[in-house]
C-alpha cells in the first residue's frame, strides 16, 4: 500500500509523529458540526492544540458539498492568515474530505491536506486517491480537481460511531472494489455479516479495499484510462443519487452505489457474459442489507437525462465501466439508451418497487 495511506495501530503516535516530522507555519482544521463535536475533541488532545481559533465547521450533509461552503472555507483561511506554507487537516467523511481537498487544492493555487476520514465511505473511498470537488448546478461533484492528499490516516475505532445506514454507505464501496478485483476479496467481502460488525475483521477488509483502490490510482491518477474502473456502479449510481436529492428524499453515497451495482451488473450481463449465478448472489446480499431505491417509469427519462451528465462520456454516449466477470473490467463500454432503461427495470424488478 502507498505509504500516504497509513491505517492506524496508534493514532495518537502515528498523526503526533507525522505532524512533528512536517515543516508548516500554521495548521487549520475543517470540520462538519458532527466531527466537530465527536471527533474533533480526540485529534485536539493528540496534537496538543491550545484553542479552536484555526477551526473551520461547516454544515453536515452532501447538501452543503457547495460552492457556499467552499466559498466559506476559502474566506476563513484568508482571514486568519493561512499561507503556502499552511496545512489543512480534514476530519470527516467524504463531504469534508471532498470539499476540504478541494478548498486545499485551490486556495492561493494549492496548500497541504492531510485526511482522517471518520466514516467508512471515506476510509475506503472519498479521502483516497486525490479526487475533491463540490456538487454543483443539481449535479454530483460537478467541479472539482484531481489532489494528493499528503497523508490519509485511516482509525476504524471512529467507526464505532456510526449507525448502520453510513457502514452499510461505505460497504458498498467495498463491494465495488471487491468485484473489481479477486475472487479472494469478492468472497471475503460477500460473506461478512455487517449485522455482527466484527471490527477487527472489518478492519482487514478495509484495508484490503483500500489496497484495491490505491493499486488503480497508482497506475492511472488522472483517470485516463484503468481507473474508470472505479466508477463501476456510478454512472447509474450517481442518477439515483441526484433524483433522491430531487425527490427530497436523499439517499447516501453508497446506498445509491449499491443500488447502481445491481443495475450495472445487469448491463455486465446482458453485454459483457458476467455470469448470472454472481449477478444473482450479488443482488441477494444487496436486498438483504440495503432498503430499496423507490422510483417508477416516470422518472426513467430524468435518470437517462442525468446520466448523460457523467465526467466519463465522450459526445454524446454515455460511458460505463462493465465487467466480464469478477476483477475482469471493460472501461469505455457505450450502451444504447434501450438497455439502459432496461436495467432500471431489473432494479425495479429485483427489489419490488
Amino acid at each position: 500500500m502507498d505509504k500516504n495511506v497509513i491505517i492506524c495501530d496508534d493514532l495518537k503516535s502515528e498523526l503526533q509523529g507525522f505532524m512533528q516530522g512536517l515543516s508548516y507555519d500554521k495548521l487549520f482544521v475543517l470540520t462538519d458540526e458532527n466531527t466537530k463535536r465527536y471527533c474533533y475533541p480526540v485529534v485536539r488532545d493528540i496534537l496538543g492544540l491550545g484553542s479552536d481559533a484555526s477551526l473551520v465547521t461547516i454544515q453536515a450533509g452532501d447538501t452543503h458539498k457547495n460552492l457556499e461552503s467552499l466559498s466559506q472555507i476559502w474566506a476563513f483561511l484568508s482571514d486568519n492568515g493561512a499561507t503556502r506554507h499552511s496545512v489543512l487537516l480534514n476530519i470527516g467523511g467524504g463531504m469534508v474530505t471532498d470539499i476540504g481537498g478541494f478548498a486545499g487544492a485551490t486556495f492561493k493555487r494549492g496548500i497541504r491536506t492531510v485526511n482522517l476520514p471518520t466514516t467508512l465511505m471515506a476510509s475506503v473511498d472519498a479521502a483516497v486517491g486525490g479526487k475533491t470537488g463540490i456538487n454543483f448546478n443539481g449535479l454530483k461533484n460537478e467541479v472539482g480537481a484531481f489532489y494528493q492528499p499528503l497523508c490519509v490516516f485511516i482509525d476504524c475505532n471512529f467507526l464505532k460511531t456510526l449507525d448502520r445506514e453510513n457502514i452499510l454507505s461505505g460497504y458498498a464501496e467495498m463491494m465495488k472494489h471487491a468485484l473489481i478485483s479477486s475472487m479472494e476479496r469478492y468472497a471475503s467481502v460477500f460473506l461478512y455479516d455487517i449485522d455482527t460488525m466484527n471490527f477487527g475483521y472489518l478492519n482487514r477488509l478495509v484495508e484490503q479495499s483500500v489496497a484495491v483502490k490505491e493499486e488503480i490510482v497508482l497506475q492511472d491518477p488522472k483517470e485516463q484510462g484503468i481507473r474508470k474502473a472505479l466508477n463501476f456502479g456510478h454512472t447509474v449510481g450517481h442518477a439515483y443519487e441526484s433524483l433522491s436529492f430531487k425527490k427530497q428524499a436523499p439517499l447516501l453515497h453508497g446506498h445509491a452505489v449499491a443500488a447502481g451495482l445491481v443495475s450495472e451488473l445487469y448491463l455486465s450481463y446482458k453485454l459483457c457474459g458476467f455470469p448470472m449465478g454472481k449477478l444473482s448472489q450479488v443482488v441477494a446480499y444487496i436486498k438483504e442489507y440495503y432498503s430499496p431505491f423507490v422510483f417508477d417509469c416516470n422518472d426513467y427519462e430524468t435518470l437517462y437525462q442525468l446520466m448523460t451528465h457523467d465526467k466519463k462520456n465522450e459526445g454524446n454516449h454515455i460511458n460505463f465501466t462493465l465487467l466480464a466477470n469478477i476483477g475482469d473490467i471493460r472501461i469505455n463500454q457505450t450502451v444504447e439508451k434501450e438497455k439502459i432503461l432496461e436495467s432500471l427495470d431489473f432494479y425495479r424488478e429485483s427489489f419490488g418497487v
